[in-house]
Formats: structure tokens, C-alpha cells, sequence
């Protein structure tokens, strides 16, 4: 459980600049101690031992999860990744406060003297939302643009019916791309 009395009292967000796009940037810059592979590997070598988080170790992996949003913008990221990112990001306001959510991320990684980063206190959720909404198009369009014409129409007219298909089975586009390539496109 985190130490509450640790991290300073802000009563409003403090604006903290993000320079949207490339979101990626903002990562790139923070400075951060990554754990050891042969210790990580050691502490998960035997799944029925408990693992003992250190305060520090919680707060590296809010900033982790952080992470995950510079994958939105490279183009190899497999759209199933990035709808798995965005239902996260763009999660119902019912889930702000648990524990791995976005928003509680954003706040324990602003605001724990723990944290890979300058201390930058309370960032403005929303700002940063509308951010990475305002990028979703160019970084969508450049991941379309591997795939043939019939999976960018479907992504851009049937999101959900894509979704929901990615969901079921993450390799579906690779296995219907594979099958229309053997086949041939029957309506062609």
C-alpha cells in the first residue's frame, strides 16, 4: 500500500506541458531505474512464493503502465494492443480510483517521492486525454496503412465489430489476411 503522507497536498491539478505528438517524447525524457532482468526473473521464477513489493516497486510499475501509451503512436503495435491501451486511457469515470487505472497511475507517478520522474504533482487527466485523442487519427492511419484496404475500411466503419473480433482472438486480421491471400478475395 502506498505511504498517502508521503506525497505533498495539491488541491487543484498543476498543468504539466506534454509535447503531444509524438507522445513517445514524453517517456523517452523521464529518467528511471529499471529493476534487473536476473532479479525480476528471479522473483517470479517460483509462481506460489509471495513476492514482496517494496512502496518503490508499486510505484514503478504505475509508471510502467504509463508506458504502455508511447506504444499508440509507433506503427508496428498491433491495433489489438492499441484498443487494449485506449479502453484503459478512455476507461468509465466508475474505475478512476483502482488501483492500476490510468487516472491513479497519472496521480501516483505526479505525485510519489518514489517516482522515476521529477515531481510534477497532480497532472490534469482530462488535458492529457484530449491529447492523445487528438492524436488517435495519425497514429490509426500510419498502422493501417501495413494492412490491405478491407481491414482499414472495417476499422474505420465497424471499430466496435473489429474490437470485438480482436478480442475474441488477437491474431484474427493476421489469420483472415493469411486465408484471403490462399484464397483470393471471393467478391474481388
Amino acid at each position: 500500500m502506498l505511504n498517502q503522507s508521503l506525497s505533498p497536498r495539491v488541491t487543484h491539478p498543476t498543468p504539466v506541458e506534454f509535447d503531444f505528438p509524438p507522445l513517445t517524447a514524453i517517456f523517452s525524457c523521464w529518467p528511471v531505474a529499471i529493476p534487473d532482468p536476473a532479479t525480476v526473473d528471479y522473483l517470479l521464477a517460483d509462481k506460489d512464493a509471495p513476492v514482496d513489493w517494496s512502496e518503490e516497486d508499486i510505484v514503478f510499475l504505475h509508471w510502467r503502465l504509463l508506458q504502455e501509451i508511447s506504444r499508440l503512436a509507433d506503427p508496428a503495435t498491433p491495433l489489438e494492443e492499441k484498443f487494449d491501451t485506449l479502453r484503459w486511457v478512455f476507461s468509465e469515470r466508475e474505475k478512476n480510483g483502482m488501483p492500476f487505472s490510468f487516472v491513479n497511475c497519472l496521480r501516483v507517478v505526479g505525485c510519489s517521492p518514489l517516482s522515476p520522474i521529477a515531481y510534477c504533482g497532480l497532472v490534469d487527466v482530462e488535458e492529457v486525454r484530449n491529447r492523445i485523442r487528438h492524436s488517435l487519427k495519425a497514429w490509426f492511419n500510419a498502422t493501417l496503412e501495413h494492412y490491405p484496404d478491407w481491414v482499414r475500411d472495417a476499422v474505420v466503419r465497424k471499430p466496435e465489430w473489429i474490437e470485438a473480433r480482436l478480442t475474441k482472438n488477437p491474431q484474427w486480421i493476421n489469420e483472415q489476411i493469411k486465408r484471403m491471400s490462399m484464397e483470393g478475395d471471393l467478391f474481388a
